[in-house]
């Protein structure tokens, strides 16, 4: 009992003290992951087993961490390393792409297809945003794309902010497509081992649709911002080359060709039977291998905050999991769903959405695995159609607010630097209404097809 207390404790504390922005968050939850295996697991359980199952090391050692033909294998209590080594070898590779221009070239040789027109650009953007964020961070997308967005503004003379918000939340709609889009996902699919087609069947279906419907709601919430732009003519001579904006040119092949090949691993990791983990780390050293002279400038630029983050989360939601919190949690929602799947799924979607609108995503998404795999075995309830409702609820509900998800601090904080600031009004009014037409969407498809 005192076990489960100081657990709920010290993870009530962690999501304060997040919210609270007064520390980084990774400084937050490793502190609090020290806590919960010291104080939880050391002075409560008197468990030196249960520190080690935490920590999951040995799980790196293993021949189906690295390899395992068929059917994923689910991520046992504690460290996700699964997740770590994913994330870090997507980041070497982001930031190996960043290095030789790719991100600018892609922007800029889009404007210059649209001839530079502001409405095509809008509309072309929305849909580049999302794409890009199907296999790459959203916020590495967010920040490229806002800062071109900016240029092109000022070039333009067209008022950015509205693009701006809408690639904002187009990135987040594109990151809930596939398991590498969004970190949630990524939790939820090297968690309960689902794969990348798993994801593209699923919920890139609900996102396809409603980024069709999104991209019609913009159109109509903006478009007198940007009708008047693109009427004037423009010579095309005054805006950046695409070509100059690559820095290296072999550099830049290669980069292509590591990040196809990245999309290949991953859409078949299925059949080919490596891990997500292997799949991170092979394109990490082929990016390093390839970017000689650059390895180190490549290793700095990493986010090695982002990775201390995930590890001290793991541990905390570990702790709720192993003293059986997470279970009571299950057995409460089955209760007031009264074993209702349509009850259970709408809970799930809304109050997943809900909560990702206020707090980070990412923990709330970790700690729902655990409490969906305890409802799936009590009620019943197909374990996948309860993951793609906690997917779309998490990754949908944080475009609501300006701090709901990490895209949305970077693409409002990009724009605030350059003199555009969006108050939580502005960016409320109009994102709000498109998250409860994508969650509305999301509850119709996932009810139509699965009940």
């Amino acid at each position: 009992m005192t076990a489960q207390v100081l657990s709920v404790i010290i993870f009530i504390a962690m999501f304060c003290l997040i919210i609270s922005e007064k520390f980084e968050r990774h400084i937050v939850t490793l502190g609090c992951g020290v806590l919960t295996i010291f104080v939880v697991f050391g002075l409560c359980l008197h468990s030196r087993a249960a520190m080690l199952e935490i920590l999951n090391v040995g799980d790196i050692f293993t021949r189906s961490f690295w390899f395992s033909k068929g059917e994923g294998v689910e991520s046992s209590i504690g460290i996700n390393w699964a997740t770590i080594i994913f994330i870090a070898g997507m980041m070497i590779m982001v930031e190996g792409m960043a290095r030789v221009g790719f991100f600018r070239w892609l922007c800029m040789k889009i404007a210059g297809i649209v001839n530079y027109k502001p409405l095509p650009i809008f509309i072309t953007f929305m849909i580049m945003s999302a794409v890009l964020s199907m296999f790459i961070d959203s916020i590495t997308v967010i920040l490229f794309l806002a800062a071109i967005t900016i240029e092109l503004a000022q070039l333009l003379k067209f008022n950015p902010i509205p693009m701006i918000l809408s690639e904002i939340f187009c990135a987040n709609l594109g990151g809930s497509a596939t398991m590498c889009g969004d970190p949630p996902n990524i939790i939820i699919g090297t968690s309960l081992g689902y794969t990348f087609k798993d994801f593209i069947m699923n919920t890139g279906v609900i996102a396809g649709i409603s980024l069709f419907v999104v991209i019609i709601y913009f159109y109509f919430c903006f478009r007198k911002e940007f009708i008047n732009s693109s009427n004037r003519k423009v010579n095309a001579s005054v805006y950046i080359s695409s070509k100059k904006a690559i820095k290296d040119k072999k550099g830049f092949n290669i980069s292509c060709v590591i990040f196809l090949s990245a999309v290949v691993l991953l859409i078949t990791h299925e059949e080919s039977g490596l891990s997500v983990a292997s799949i991170g780390l092979i394109i990490a050293l082929a990016t390093l291998i390839t970017s000689v002279g650059h390895i180190f400038e490549i290793i700095r630029k990493v986010d090695y905050k982002t990775l201390l983050f995930f590890i001290g989360l793991f541990i905390v939601v570990g702790g709720l999991e192993e003293t059986g919190i997470l279970e009571i949690a299950a057995a409460l929602i089955g209760k007031i769903s009264g074993g209702n799947m349509m009850l259970m799924l709408f809970i799930i979607i809304w109050i997943s959405a809900f909560a990702s609108a206020f707090v980070d995503n990412i923990p709330f998404a970790a700690t729902m695995i655990p409490i969906i795999k305890s409802l799936s075995n009590a009620s019943g309830v197909s374990l996948p159609v309860l993951a793609w409702a906690l997917s779309m609820g998490t990754d949908i509900g944080g475009s609501a607010t300006p701090i709901g998800a990490s895209a949305n601090v970077v693409g409002t904080s990009v724009a605030q630097k350059e003199g555009y600031s969006i108050s939580w009004g502005e960016y409320c009014k109009k994102l709000v209404p498109a998250t409860l037409i994508v969650l509305t969407i999301s509850t119709v498809c996932i009810f139509v097809r699965y009940l």
